[in-house]
């Protein structure tokens, strides 16, 4: 199928209905005697059965066999680079403030999953609590190559190259300035459209994303609901040798299967991958003085059991005016309970013009303190406050309630820029006793 011909439906949560072939999905019921066309009925479910009715996540399947058929006699495997929580190491240090340039590229030929490399991990997957973020490297197709995640739903943003997503439930192209969300027990393989690609994937462990709460901002604004877009019902009928690989509580397995497991020729539910343009996320912000907190620009949440502490929120900071009068406009100084990991898709980040370049990422863990680099503080301290367009600019945040601890890669292999701590060092004090010192 050409890229032009993917179709999608519009809306995040909702409940869909979508057929690949005329009268495949059943009306009326969920499991009939017998299904049209010869296909399995099967429920694809995300939470709890009994979990409250706004929450609960499921989607029936109607296949050509049922998905016993695609799992086998499964052999553990090695992926060496994908880690995850609890994952602490003696020997590395993860308190203290971190950046890298991005990842490079190497001639070696990488899968979604053998080019995972994981930065960080946080909480605990055998809990259901916390996350992973990671970088991708691809350069080659999975090739009747299967996998899913029994751990985790994974948000991939892409930062350079095009990847597809070919899953049970359909088909989903992205690319940078795109967002996606792989949910939790979803088979599908990754095809290299343009290449090579790189980017960042938080893996949540924990409560599905959601949109946040927009409290007195109203209905609108944000990440509207219209626009994540859900693929439609497509499928395979290939008879060919393949792999299963399953990730289940950190672990890899791999099993062999006969044919192509992608085989939902119609479905009904919740419960399924989207898509989402960034470009069309609507930022908020003051009008008059000060700036509120960076949780104004949260795209997707995952609440926690701790009423608005999440488990995971996405932030981005991208393109938009500033206005404020009296206010120093770039992001404040500040230790806070959460941790931040930030990635930058394209262009300048306001606190950090210099250093923190496209691909790239930094981390800011709990109650380690920062904020503006010294160039970045004078210039906002002295600036004229006209009305500014702040443009060019994509990056984003994946924070967590939870302290992340780096990986081995992270520490040693990566490139760690071993002077950002330095960024800081050109501060100054200023205070001299004086009233109306500035």
């Amino acid at each position: 199928m050409s890229q032009n011909a993917l179709q999608y439906m519009p809306g995040f949560g909702n409940d869909f209905e979508t057929e690949a072939l005329p009268g495949a999905l059943p009306q009326g019921m969920n499991s009939p005697q017998k299904c049209n066309y010869g296909l399995y009925g099967e429920q694809l479910s995300g939470t709890a059965f009994t979990a409250p009715s706004h929450q609960n996540e499921r989607t029936w399947c109607y296949r050509l066999r049922p998905s016993v058929k695609h799992s086998g006699r499964y052999a553990k495997i090695d992926v060496p680079l994908w880690k995850t929580a609890p994952h602490v190491l003696p020997d590395v240090v993860s308190l203290g403030q971190y950046r890298w340039d991005p990842v490079p590229h190497s001639g070696e030929a990488l899968t979604w999953i053998t080019g995972m490399r994981t930065m960080t991990t946080a909480g605990d997957v055998n809990t259901q609590v916390g996350m992973a973020s990671h970088v991708y490297l691809v350069t080659r197709s999975m090739e009747d190559e299967y996998f899913f995640s029994a751990d985790s739903e994974l948000l991939v943003v892409p930062q350079e190259g095009r990847l597809r997503f070919c899953t049970e439930l359909g088909l989903i192209d992205l690319e940078p300035k795109e967002i996606a969300i792989i949910p939790r027990g979803l088979l599908y393989r990754v095809e290299l459209v343009d290449g090579p690609a790189r980017g960042f994937v938080c893996e949540n462990y924990g409560q599905k994303f959601e949109l946040p709460g927009r409290g007195p901002i109203g209905a609108n604004c944000m990440a509207n609901r219209r626009d994540f877009k859900t693929p439609v019902a497509w499928y395979e009928d290939r008879e060919v040798p393949s792999t299963v690989t399953v990730k289940w509580c950190g672990q890899f397995h791999r099993c062999e299967i006969g044919h192509s497991p992608l085989d939902v020729v119609a479905w009904h539910g919740n419960y399924a991958p989207v898509k989402y343009d960034l470009r069309t996320y609507c930022p908020v912000g003051a009008i008059l003085f000060d700036h509120p907190d960076p949780s104004i620009f949260t795209v997707l949440t995952a609440p926690s059991g701790v009423p608005g502490t999440a488990n995971i929120d996405f932030v981005l900071f991208r393109e938009r005016w500033m206005v404020a009068e009296n206010t120093f406009r770039p992001p404040w100084y500040h230790r806070n309970i959460m941790s931040e990991l930030m990635g930058n898709i394209y262009g300048q980040y306001d606190a950090k013009p210099q250093g923190f370049v496209p691909g790239g990422m930094s981390l800011h863990n709990c109650m380690l303190p920062h904020g503006p680099d010294r160039n970045a503080f004078e210039g906002a301290s002295n600036a004229d406050l006209k009305p500014e367009k702040l443009d060019n600019t994509m990056s984003f945040m994946f924070e967590t309630r939870f302290p992340q601890h780096l990986t081995e890669f992270a520490a040693k292999t990566a490139p760690l820029q071993d002077d950002y701590v330095d960024c800081w060092a050109g501060l100054e004090k200023k205070f001299d006793g004086t009233p109306g010192t500035k």
